[in-house]
Order: C-alpha cells, then sequence, then structure tokens
C-alpha cells in the first residue's frame, strides 16, 4: 500500500460498524517476512510479541501491545490488524466480546482480496472506530464478519493499491561467449543480470539474475536457441515485486493480443484474472459503501480540492 492514506467505512448492519485506516504503506520493511518466518508469533506472551515490535520495528507502545491478528494465516500470514480504538471513545469490553468475529472478518478479507480474489500482502489495517448495537444476539458472527470483510475491502481500494508477483532467482551455467545471450533473453522477459562471474577451475560462467514468473513460460527454450544449447538455467522463487503500474487506472486500454507496455501491466494482469475467475472487470469502492459515506467522501473530496485551490 502507498501514497494515499484513506479513512473508510464500510455499510452499515444493525451489529456493527466499523472504520479502518490503512496505511499508505507497507507496515515495516522486513515485517511480512519476519512473520512468515516465525521470527514473531501472535501464540507468545503478550509482554514477548510487544518486545519485539518495539526494538525490532521501533514502534510505540499503544501499537505494539494493540496488534490483534495476522492474516490470512493466523500464524504466518503477512497482514496486520491493530487495534488503536480509545477507552474513551467505545465500550473496549463489548468490542472485545467480538474480537474473533472481527479477526474472522479482517482474514477472510485478506485470503480473498478486492483485485484478484488473491491474498493480500504486506498491508497494516488499524480499527479506529466501531459502533456497535447493544443487544448481544445483534453482535452475532453472521452480522460482524461480512461488515468486517467489505470493510478491509473498502479501505484497501481506497489506498493506491498495487499487485505483487513472484519473481524466480535464475541460475544459469554457459561458456563466456554464451554470457551476452543469457542477458538478452533475460531483458527481453523484464529480467536482468545481477552478477556474472567465472565458475573456478572450469571454463565456464555463472551467470545469476531474476526473472519475473508471469515471463518465465518458455524461458528455458528461449535461452538454448539464443545459446545454441550451450547454457542451462535452474530456477527457484526469491521474492515478491511490485507490478508496475496502477491496476485501477480505467484510462489503460488493453488490445487483444498486443502487449502491454510498462504502465499498463498491473491493469493488464488484474483484469486478465478476472476474466478467467469469471469476476466483473470493474473493480471500484463504491459497493462497499452505503450512500451517506459516498456522500461524506465526495464533500471531503471537494473540501480537499478546494483547500490545494486556494495554496
Amino acid at each position: 500500500m502507498r501514497r494515499h492514506p484513506a479513512r473508510a467505512r464500510a455499510r452499515k448492519s444493525h451489529a456493527f460498524e466499523r472504520r479502518a485506516h490503512p496505511p499508505p504503506f507497507p507496515p515495516a520493511p522486513g515485517l511480512a517476512a519476519d512473520i512468515e518466518a516465525g521470527n514473531v508469533d501472535l501464540a507468545w506472551e503478550r509482554k514477548r510479541v510487544s518486545a519485539f515490535f518495539e526494538t525490532r520495528y521501533k514502534w510505540d507502545v499503544l501499537a505494539a501491545r494493540s496488534v490483534w491478528a495476522f492474516a490470512p494465516s493466523a500464524e504466518r500470514g503477512p497482514n496486520v490488524l491493530l487495534d488503536d480504538t480509545l477507552a474513551g471513545e467505545l465500550d473496549k469490553r463489548a468490542l472485545a466480546a467480538v474480537k474473533e468475529s472481527v479477526v474472522q472478518g479482517f482474514q477472510w478479507g485478506c485470503r480473498e482480496g478486492p483485485l484478484c480474489d488473491e491474498p493480500l500482502r504486506g498491508v497494516k489495517f488499524k480499527l479506529v472506530g466501531a459502533t456497535l448495537a447493544e443487544g448481544a444476539l445483534q453482535r452475532g458472527g453472521g452480522q460482524v464478519i461480512p461488515t468486517v470483510r467489505r470493510a478491509v475491502y473498502s479501505s484497501f481500494l481506497l489506498a493506491a493499491p498495487r499487485l505483487m508477483e513472484p519473481v524466480f532467482a535464475v541460475e544459469v551455467l554457459c561458456p563466456a561467449e554464451a554470457r551476452a545471450a543469457v542477458g538478452v533473453v533475460l531483458s527481453k522477459r523484464r529480467g536482468h543480470v545481477v552478477s556474472d562471474v567465472p565458475r573456478p577451475g572450469t571454463p565456464l560462467f555463472v551467470v545469476r539474475g531474476f526473472l519475473p514468473v508471469m515471463d518465465s513460460f518458455g524461458f528455458e527454450t528461449d535461452l538454448r536457441v539464443f545459446s545454441q544449447g550451450a547454457a542451462a538455467a535452474a530456477t527457484a522463487f526469491d521474492h515478491w515485486a511490485v507490478v508496475p503500474g496502477d491496476p485501477l487506472d480505467k484510462s489503460v486500454v488493453l488490445r487483444p493480443l498486443e502487449p502491454s507496455p510498462p504502465h499498463a501491466l498491473a491493469r493488464d494482469f488484474m483484469v486478465k484474472t478476472r476474466r478467467r475467475k469469471g469476476l466483473a472487470e470493474d473493480v471500484s469502492a463504491a459497493k462497499y459503501f452505503d450512500a451517506e459515506m459516498m456522500e461524506s467522501l465526495a464533500q471531503q473530496a471537494a473540501a480537499l480540492d478546494a483547500d490545494m485551490g486556494g495554496l
């Protein structure tokens, strides 16, 4: 998540009204990797979890103590939910009673993201306010869980979301005269070379680079053709990278059977993935808001434009 912070509220239910405040950037560099590697676990004692975030990521005491859940996996999910509410603004006891349902809605929303119906990654959500129904029967999971999921979707879509793609680490073994061919094949597939070193005791070189998984199909065949069979490659997953472009940019024109330019890749990937899954091509935060909230957002945007115009 990056650029524009957003404050959003989902459609109201009789049981629960939730506002989410996602940041315009990932929670902290390396946090998703730490969670997935098991370097932090919410099953630890609360003091130990708090100390981890305070010392490693310099979070303040309140934020470090308010981590509610990871998602989509409760143990290793690379997304974080924080309780940023204040005791003087709402009934903390009533909120604690629906915590499990809130967490389930959060994990559901992160498991099936709004862009491609795929998991979210590297996003921090903050629960900044809630209005709960007075009757306990009206605060059941059937009301709370889908409401939280809609709040996750709407806040995510308003915070300049980006697609991420897996990237392979590539290692190619080839003679000196074939090194140039390796670089050419990688560059044609949005990849690049990061090192080129001789292999001790042999006339061969080891060329290492990165290659997006999306463009890896047929890579070994092209490599053999360009190197006349002199190069052999091995690939393995290395990391996730942001896809160039804005997936919500509707000004991008996608033409059949033509490769998309770099600024249109995210839109191209999203639309084609949604078509393949039988989903509607249009992705909009509007369907997750009620009419009152949409009007409020329009008024806030107009006021912001007026303020910027007066500068």
